[in-house]
């Protein structure tokens, strides 16, 4: 049995602002999360082995999912400024990919199957060696929540972990455990 106060505390103190237990049960996968990333505003749709459709379909993504029965939601929150405090919002995107690759590798010690599911698109390399050779990283790779259709706000809502505050920026990515 997984010890979620231990693992939440330890998630912390690497550096996320808030973490807590996921219910995976709780997972629900929306065509429709999915269909945004075909909209491409991020600009890696069809062009990285972790987004779509690369990552897999709905169906298979869910099948890997439930493959697992324990997980953990971590964020990295800021302050804004301003609504339209752009760089704050750059900033603490990247140091949450950042802490989340790091944790990966650190979570990988213990299991070693864990799926990370992370916020955005892979930004491990600057560019992704897709389709010309495999992923050089694919024990630090991950998919988005988004990718594999969840809604981010919905799975916080779910496994009651607050999806940022007023005035605030915050990235949430998980990990799913066995």
């Amino acid at each position: 049995m997984i010890d979620y106060n231990a693992l939440a505390a330890q998630a912390l103190a690497f550096g996320f602002t808030s973490a807590g237990a996921l219910r995976v049960e709780s997972l629900q996968f929306f065509p429709q999360v999915r269909e945004m990333c075909a909209a491409d505003r991020c600009g890696l749709y069809g062009r990285s082995w972790t987004c779509p459709p690369y990552c897999g379909s709905l169906e298979e993504c869910a099948q890997r999912v439930k493959a697992y029965h324990w997980g953990l939601l971590v964020q990295y929150s800021r302050q804004l400024e301003d609504p339209f405090d752009y760089e704050t919002m750059e900033a603490t995107g990247k140091h949450h990919r950042q802490l989340f690759a790091q944790f990966t590798a650190v979570l990988r010690g213990r299991w070693p199957q864990l799926l990370p599911l992370g916020s955005g698109g892979c930004s491990l390399c600057p560019q992704c060696s897709y389709p010309q050779s495999p992923c050089r990283h694919p024990d630090l790779a991950s998919c988005s929540m988004e990718a594999y259709g969840l809604l981010v706000s919905q799975v916080c809502e779910d496994n009651g972990l607050s999806y940022g505050e007023e005035g605030s920026i915050t990235y949430t990515g998980c990990y799913l455990l066995e």
